[in-house]
């Protein structure tokens, strides 16, 4: 598990190099499906792995800032910066005593929903890859070539 949020952040990491090289308006532009834009979308996916290991499994009180408020793309990738600083030691840490332990999710309707961690954190490895595969429709659509969805040669396992 641990070797798909290394290939996710990576590839993160590859759509915020890819970023630099569109017109600002192209990252704002309303697209067909998904969150509909691609700077939020990648604030989107920062914030649900931010929100589910630190303000769900890990308990923590977590503020997360609304997307005007980071409205451009060095400051998305500055809030991935900080929350990737948060959260990755418990990733790193992870081990198979934590698999079964409950969260309680309270959802938009203010139900308690029960989830195990380890559904929690490959739901996170699952939400990341759909959603850089909306961005490699986005890209191919303004005519730029998608960063590489392998997983092979990105030297995971040197």
């Amino acid at each position: 598990m641990l070797k798909l949020f290394e290939y996710n952040w990576q590839v993160r990491k590859d759509w915020f190099d890819w970023c630099e090289t569109v017109d600002g308006e192209e990252l704002m532009k309303l697209r067909t499906g998904g969150i509909g834009y691609i700077l939020p979308t990648l604030y989107h996916i920062v914030t649900v792995e931010y929100g589910w290991i630190c303000g769900g499994v890990q308990e923590k009180e977590i503020e997360i800032p609304s997307f005007e408020e980071v409205a451009s793309l060095q400051q998305v990738k500055d809030l991935s910066a900080r929350c990737h600083e948060e959260l990755a030691p418990f990733v790193y840490g992870w081990n198979e005593s934590l698999e079964d332990r409950i969260m309680i999710d309270i959802t938009d309707e203010g139900e308690h929903e029960p989830h195990k961690y380890g559904e929690v954190m490959r739901h996170l490895i699952a939400h990341e890859i759909h959603h850089t595969g909306q961005l490699s429709v986005w890209s191919r659509e303004i005519g730029k070539p998608p960063v590489t969805a392998n997983f092979i040669g990105r030297g995971l396992f040197n």
